[in-house]
């Protein structure tokens, strides 16, 4: 019997085309599924591109495999699928989903990439002195709810909610080892050179509201670009302006590629 839960398995599509040799590595969010990306991946693929969406260390099984993980783990589970890409393309372009983002800006920063989409992808926790203590309060209190409100409440595209694959609370320890990894990439964003697209809701309301612009700031490439969007919450890969999403992802690995 598969441990993965139904429906957020990892998926692989061979590319077709002139852009079968283009490699697309998409990653999903803290406690999310490869599930939030699959759309994307869909997409991009009948562009002709080759596409993986992999599945992080913990992820998609239940949440004591994900308390189990950390931070390190998260970066080899998308070294893992940048080197699966690169056996079968020659260029590969990371897209991530909050610390999806997180991750592949990092990971841009170590790896041969040909350039960056990062959606919704936060520079820094909020400010709370809990962070200090989280690894004691996590042995207290294993897990955090998501929000006050009823799940799904901020989501404008409530039949999309329902097909949605995340866990229900955050694994406390995790969220230190999130607060580390953005420490990590907010260290190695000037050193990312490879060109990048970012993507951000100004209905968003999980990550810290200078986050695109922070982030834009501290890149060491000239080649970036910020696109704002409105009536989605934080998975833009599922709300209602997802086709404006994808298509603005496909337009500029199109044009890096052929640069």
């Amino acid at each position: 019997m598969s441990q993965i839960i139904p429906t957020a398995e990892p998926f692989f599509f061979p590319g077709k085309g002139e852009n079968a040799k283009i490699g697309c590595l998409l990653t999903h969010g803290f406690t999310g599924a490869p599930k939030e990306m699959r759309w994307l991946g869909e997409y991009l693929n009948r562009q002709g591109y080759t596409v993986c969406g992999i599945r992080l260390a913990g992820h998609a099984t239940k949440p004591e495999d994900m308390i189990r993980s950390r931070y390190t783990d998260w970066l080899l589970s998308v070294e893992d699928g940048y080197h699966l890409l690169r056996s079968c393309t020659e260029q590969i372009f990371l897209l991530g989903l909050s610390m999806g983002g997180v991750l592949s800006l990092t990971m841009a920063s170590r790896l041969p990439v040909r350039g960056v989409v990062a959606l919704s992808t936060p520079y820094k926790l909020p400010d709370d002195p809990r962070l200090k203590y989280i690894k004691f309060l996590a042995s207290v209190r294993p897990y955090m709810p998501k929000g006050r409100g009823e799940p799904g409440a901020d989501w404008f595209d409530k039949a999309a909610f329902k097909q949605h694959v995340a866990y229900s609370e955050n694994p406390l320890r995790c969220i230190g080892e999130l607060n580390d990894l953005l420490g990590i990439m907010r260290a190695s964003l000037a050193q990312v050179t490879a060109p990048v697209l970012l993507i951000c809701s100004r209905d968003d309301h999980y990550i810290f509201e200078g986050s695109m612009d922070s982030i834009h700031a501290a890149l060491g490439t000239t080649d970036k670009q910020k696109i704002w969007i409105e009536g989605s919450s934080h998975v833009i890969t599922e709300e209602p302006k997802r086709e404006f999403v994808f298509k603005a992802a496909a337009d500029f690995i199109e044009r890096v590629a052929s640069a």
